[in-house]
């Protein structure tokens, strides 16, 4: 009876998963910034099983549009220090745990 009374239930904690993008730090323009966000959600989208093909989707269109070089990171598990063009950086996640850099250096 002792045990019964000192026990309190425990709550399960909730993971808190985003389904929209969210941008950790970013020195862009703005425009560039939410051109990138665009891209960055359709690739991750289209390419959702395959970090390797979402980043080379990515690298390829920035290249075109704000030219090269443009570099990108798309994973779940890394960290990163990095050398880059000043106005070139974007650092944000998506769908939750899905982290991705894009920088011009």
């Amino acid at each position: 009876m002792a045990d019964a009374e000192g026990k309190e239930p425990k709550e399960e904690q909730k993971k808190i998963v985003h389904t929209y993008p969210l941008i950790r730090h970013s020195d862009m323009a703005e425009e560039i910034k939410t051109e990138s966000m665009e891209l960055v959600v359709t690739a991750c989208e289209k390419h959702s099983a395959n970090n390797e093909a979402a980043a080379k989707m990515i690298k390829e269109e920035m290249d075109k549009k704000f030219g090269p070089p443009f570099h990108v990171v798309v994973g779940e598990d890394f960290g990163f220090e990095i050398s880059y063009e000043c106005t070139n950086l974007l650092y944000m996640f998506f769908g939750g745990n899905l982290a991705i850099c894009i920088w011009k250096c």
